[in-house]
């Protein structure tokens, strides 16, 4: 079904680029094709936002996962600009080595570690979406298990027993690993996550990190849309 441009309100999107990243063209993709908004391309060493409205940090291996995932890229340039616009309440989201610079960053709570099996891990996975209270996620239907694929090594989201429980208190976790009916299950966790926890947000609710990729879920093409809500609720306004 073709998507009702009407109900959206146009954004600018910046789409940081690091060495490794190779993930930034399917979101730039599914951003100006699918969703028909403005994108911009920004370099790792850039200064400059450009103007966006909302900043996306794709995946891939930036710096080739040196020393950890996300640990090298957290110090590029253009991530003193992102740190500036998340701390003036700009939106900002982190899609699997995204997710793990915005850890490194301190942008969003936790940190993730080496699956438990030691093996990357790239298939198709359900999520539980665990709140409507996010920008990401105000579109999605809660009682429908999503599937969309992951692709990491360092996927493993740990989080302290303090942090954990503001997480919990505050609404923060987006999402959880589950099976096709949408239960939480230890079978379902595929890395070793603590509580299943597949993405989160910051206390403010402006900056989200996921590990699965929504924008390789996002076409018809590929036969699979579950990824598509996430992109929709983040434009999505009610024009009444």
């Amino acid at each position: 079904m073709p998507l009702n441009f009407n109900s959206f309100v146009a954004m600018k999107f910046g789409v940081v680029i690091f060495p490794g990243s190779n993930c930034d063209e399917d979101v730039i993709y599914v951003l100006q094709e699918i969703m028909q908004q403005e994108v911009v391309r920004l370099w790792h060493k850039d200064h400059d936002l450009q103007g966006a409205d909302f900043i996306i940090l794709p995946g891939g291996f930036s710096f080739g996962d040196y020393l950890r995932s996300g640990a090298i890229a957290r110090f590029s340039p253009i991530m003193q600009e992102v740190i500036q616009f998340a701390a003036k309440g700009g939106y900002v989201m982190g899609i699997c080595n995204g997710f793990q610079i915005l850890a490194e960053a301190g942008l969003v709570p936790g940190a993730l570690l080496h699956n438990e099996t030691r093996k990357f891990i790239c298939r198709n996975v359900h999520l539980k979406v665990e709140t409507t209270n996010s920008l990401i996620t105000s579109a999605l239907d809660p009682s429908k298990a999503l599937k969309i694929p992951v692709a990491h090594g360092e996927g493993n989201y740990f989080a302290d027993e303090d942090t954990l429980k503001k997480l919990n208190d505050n609404d923060q976790i987006l999402f959880r690993y589950c099976d096709e009916g949408g239960n939480v299950k230890s079978e379902s966790n595929l890395n070793g996550s603590v509580q299943n926890i597949a993405g989160v947000c910051n206390e403010s609710r402006t900056v989200f990190g996921m590990m699965p990729h929504p924008e390789r879920a996002a076409d018809s093409l590929l036969a699979n849309q579950d990824g598509l809500g996430i992109f929709e609720s983040i434009l999505k306004v009610a024009h009444a």
